[in-house]
């Protein structure tokens, strides 16, 4: 699809509208196609945890370690 991922993070959490963890969404993205990265390998959880952390005025961590959209 040519997402970002950022932008493929974004569109799972708002589909599924609960806070997710991290491999659930890297789950959810690999699953459909959502994000391709440059070595063709599947997006692993901790790259999720890094761009969560990398935008923090569109993603949070919540007390149980699950990334939720800030809005």
């Amino acid at each position: 699809m040519g997402l970002k991922l950022h932008e493929a993070m974004e569109q799972v959490l708002r589909e599924y509208g609960i806070p997710m963890k991290a491999s659930a969404i890297a789950t959810e993205i690999n699953r459909r196609h959502l994000y391709e990265r440059k070595d063709k390998m599947p997006v692993p959880s901790s790259q999720i945890h890094a761009r969560a952390k990398n935008y923090p005025g569109l993603f949070i961590k919540t007390s149980t370690g699950e990334i939720d959209l800030t809005k």
